[in-house]
């Protein structure tokens, strides 16, 4: 079992004061939006090892990242069956998440749907880095976000008819064409031929609409009232009467939100933990100055109303409650600690992350304050004590 050490990414759209919080520590005044746990080539975790020739010699332990753990003997510490499954590196990330602003809305291709444009593109030669590049690797990129405090997103389609009376309400006539095809048309037509047209609009005739838009939305509050903050972050962007057509959800702390391939969604507002597939393939709607690849993204997203499942997690054995998910990459639970409570055993054939999120419960010998983190590699048994609550993120056995 090792103590990690994470980076933070300081993206314009993180808040400035949720991780400092968690953490105890005191903001920068910069935004500080996620802090990645695992293997991600772009900020691996670090941990303390002693060496072969330190061991040797009794020297102390070194710096290293957890992608050279793993690179150096992948079997040991993910486990014969995860490297099986899915190859000599960790399948997920684990992540705190905290949005100050919207995030772009996005939506992830299926394993089919990323291995193809991956080949694609590297046969056409382009960049991996570069900006019109959509496929950075051959992944697909399941999402779990698990709220630490009230937390908004906006997560798959509305029904067109609901779609259409909250855009009708706005009274803004430029939007009247999009009204009638949602009244008009089947709900897979209904809901392409809308997006389709908002994202092929012409940008100066767009900006003016969602201007009156966002006017609109102010005035009339309620149901509106996302909207108009996130148009407030994104003035004239076509990505705001987009994000009408999505449902808008609210979760509690402990509850959850799972969004699978091809679903548009977008956080808007909030702390949580978030786990994923190791993936960065992220096609962009909207609520972004970054490339939109638009006949690609109209291939991807699936264009079904749905009502989104808002997850409570299931108790389990020695107190787990696990957050259940139809993906293999990840699998996440949470432990509530109670004062006085006996030790609990964890241990998995699979390489575990646990994050402490409040309290101070014990990993074994280490102590960890809210927002720290232990690698626990495959076949090890760690016992968790103290009090508080522990995130654990691992792999489906």
């Amino acid at each position: 079992m090792d103590r990690l050490s994470n980076t933070v990414r300081p993206y314009a759209w993180g808040s400035t004061t949720a991780i400092p919080e968690l953490l105890g520590t005191a903001p920068t005044g910069e935004p500080q939006a996620e802090m990645w746990m695992g293997a991600h080539p772009g900020a691996p975790s670090r941990l303390s090892r002693p060496s072969d020739s330190a061991a040797a010699s009794g020297s102390a332990a070194v710096e290293l990242s957890l992608t050279d753990v793993i690179a150096a003997d992948p079997v040991r510490e993910l486990g014969a069956a995860t490297v099986a499954a899915f190859g000599p590196r960790l399948p997920f990330l684990l992540k705190l998440l905290a949005a100050g602003a919207p995030l772009s809305l996005q939506v992830h291709p299926d394993l089919a749907q990323a291995q193809q444009g991956y080949a694609d593109e590297e046969r056409r030669g382009i960049p991996v880095d570069a900006p019109h590049r959509t496929y950075k690797d051959a992944n697909h990129k399941p999402e779990l976000i698990c709220a630490l405090t009230p937390f908004q997103g906006l997560c798959g389609f509305r029904r067109p008819a609901e779609a259409a009376e909250l855009l009708s309400a706005l009274g803004v006539d430029s939007l009247k064409p999009y009204v009638d095809l949602l009244r008009a048309q089947p709900e897979e037509a209904a809901l392409r031929e809308v997006l389709t047209a908002i994202l092929g609009a012409d940008p100066d005739e767009m900006a003016h609409t969602v201007a009156e838009a966002a006017e609109a939305a102010e005035r009339l509050g309620g149901d509106h009232a996302p909207y108009a903050q996130i148009a407030h972050h994104y003035p004239g962007d076509p990505g705001v009467i987009a994000a009408m057509l999505l449902n808008y959800v609210q979760l509690q702390p402990g509850e959850a939100m799972f969004l699978g391939a091809g679903v548009p969604h977008a956080y808007l507002g909030g702390l949580g933990v978030e786990i994923m597939a190791n993936s960065d393939n992220v096609l962009r709607c909207g609520l972004t100055p970054k490339h939109i690849a638009v006949p690609e993204l109209l291939r991807i997203v699936r264009f079904e109303a749905t009502d989104p499942a808002i997850l409570r997690p299931e108790a389990g054995p020695s107190g787990e409650e696990l957050y259940e998910t139809p993906v293999e990459e990840f699998r996440l639970s949470r432990y509530v600690l109670p004062a006085g409570g006996a030790p609990v055993g964890l241990g998995a054939p699979t390489p575990q992350i646990l994050l402490c999120t409040a309290g101070a419960p014990r990993a074994g010998e280490i102590t960890l304050a809210p927002g720290e983190s232990v690698f626990v590699a495959a076949d090890e048994t760690v016992e968790v004590s103290g009090t508080g609550t522990l995130f654990r993120a691992t792999v489906v056995a």
